[in-house]
């Protein structure tokens, strides 16, 4: 069976859709709710490197957070990841990882990419 991991946010409708869809395909689904759980540095930068992504691209940069910390798009990598790492509600959601491979769910069907 396949294993994946889903780093979720229940209130997010995009995220509830990606977890449906992995429900959907028989998946065995690990969900962490990173809003609670945290995830420390060293995964957020494993999580960069699963997605093939910068720090940028891994961010919500609209959201009022980002720019009440100071946080600009230009940014390097190190303040960035850090910034996710202090705030979780700065990376975008959701999160799918299966193995080494990594999907953010924007649109939601992107996660089927995965399987």
């Amino acid at each position: 069976m396949v294993s994946v991991t889903i780093w979720h946010n229940p209130r997010c409708s995009k995220s509830r859709t990606a977890l449906k869809l992995l429900e959907d395909a028989g998946l065995e689904i690990t969900t962490r709710r990173y809003l609670e759980a945290a995830p420390s540095l060293a995964e957020i930068r494993a999580a960069k490197a699963a997605l093939g992504l910068t720090a940028i691209e891994m961010m919500r940069p609209g959201e009022a957070l980002f720019s009440e910390l100071g946080l600009s798009k230009s940014d390097d990598e190190a303040t960035l990841l850090a910034a996710m790492a202090a705030h979780p509600r700065l990376i975008e959601r959701p999160i799918v990882f299966r193995g080494t491979r990594a999907v953010i769910g924007r649109p939601p069907e992107a996660v089927l990419t995965l399987l």
